[in-house]
């Protein structure tokens, strides 16, 4: 069905991209970075000086919204390969929905994409829902909103798409959860708001919605689904649980510590890549994911540190890590090299990784500063 907003060349906004006003406070800042998606060809990197990009975090100190500074990228994606942590969330997340209530089946769904791929649909239609582009009893967003530059226009393009007595639910991933476990490069191009409760509630108050019920899950450290519907509308206490937990980071030298946990990342992956090197252990990575992209790059990363990064995405395949010489290998080719060791860049695929590829255990590094 309906997908994510096309992207394109973002001017900086100078203004919040949800409350229109700010004024806008920079929390966090990685200097010029290459555009997280725009995976090259290993002969581009012959000669070639790659394209660099200003990559920033701002937060409004009006509306609370964290949010990309600015990006003139524009790239074409390769999609991603739906990781079964996702797929597992996902079907967890319909289940309690529809156990409170929320799906009592029979009516119309919609579903607004996330061009990192994953649907829900076939979980609905599995309830007896028929997917439908006008409007829908039940309009889906996990992931997707935060990659349209214009946040106030994403959230009234979902209210619109809401038919009468309708719900919206909308996955994001915690502000609060980024800032918690120090996961500075969840900031990337191409994603253009990081959420608490309150900025969310916020921009849903800005489309005519009010938030009623959520959900917390552990996927990516922390996300929250949220159940919306027109207002006026009473909230339960969930919403205000969440909101409390979440008040440090209004703060904006709180969301500040993402710039130390940055620093101290990189300069941590660079000396343990040096550290595997000089005692003659080889270093592969797995997930070329788009997080991936400024960690390496941070820390400096080359071939001679990293010999490949294992992707499961045949359209990342034979491509390079932007802004590396680094390859991007097949996962038999990762087995293959019989590696010493895998740093695997999106820890909630371990579970996954390890069952799929036996050989490759006790090579798993989730954590650098813990083998240092």
């Amino acid at each position: 069905m309906s997908g994510a907003e096309p992207g394109g060349i973002d001017a900086a906004p100078h203004r919040c991209r949800g409350c229109g006003q700010g004024p806008l406070i920079r929390v966090l800042d990685l200097g010029k970075m290459p555009a997280a998606d725009d995976f090259p060809s290993p002969d581009a990197a012959s000669g070639a000086t790659e394209a660099a990009h200003p990559l920033a975090m701002d937060l409004c100190a009006r509306c609370g919204l964290a949010q990309l500074a600015e990006d003139d990228t524009v790239t074409a994606e390769p999609r991603g390969v739906e990781p079964q942590a996702l797929r597992d969330q996902a079907a967890d997340a319909v289940a309690r929905v529809a156990a409170v209530g929320w799906l009592p089946g029979g009516g119309t769904v919609r579903e607004f994409g996330s061009p990192h791929g994953g649907s829900w649909l076939p979980l609905l239609t599995e309830r007896g829902y028929t997917p439908v582009e006008g409007p829908a009893d039940v309009v889906i967003d996990c992931f997707g909103i935060m990659h349209v530059p214009d946040q106030r226009a994403a959230f009234a393009r979902r209210a619109a798409a809401l038919a009468p007595g309708g719900v919206l639910l909308l996955q994001f991933h915690s502000l609060h959860a980024i800032v918690r476990h120090g996961q500075w490069n969840a900031l990337r191009h191409g994603h253009f708001a990081y959420y608490s409760m309150d900025a969310a509630r916020t921009l849903l108050r800005s489309a005519g919605l009010a938030a009623v019920t959520a959900w917390e899950f552990d996927l990516y450290g922390g996300t929250v689904l949220v159940a919306a519907v027109r207002a006026p509308a009473d909230a339960d206490p969930v919403i205000a649980r969440i909101s409390a937990a979440e008040a440090a980071v209004a703060d904006p030298e709180a969301v500040r510590e993402l710039q130390h946990a940055a620093d101290h990342q990189a300069r941590s992956l660079q000396t343990w890549l040096e550290t595997e090197l000089c005692s003659g252990r080889t270093v592969y990575a797995y997930g070329a994911a788009s997080r991936a992209v400024s960690l390496l790059h941070l820390a400096g990363a080359h071939r001679g540190l990293l010999a490949g990064v294992a992707d499961a995405s045949p359209g990342k395949q034979g491509r390079r890590m932007p802004g590396t010489d680094i390859p991007i290998i097949s996962p038999a080719e990762l087995v293959a090299a019989q590696p010493d060791r895998v740093l695997l860049t999106l820890p909630d695929l371990l579970p996954e990784v390890s069952s799929r590829w036996p050989e490759l255990d006790g090579k798993w590094v989730i954590d650098v500063r813990e083998s240092l």
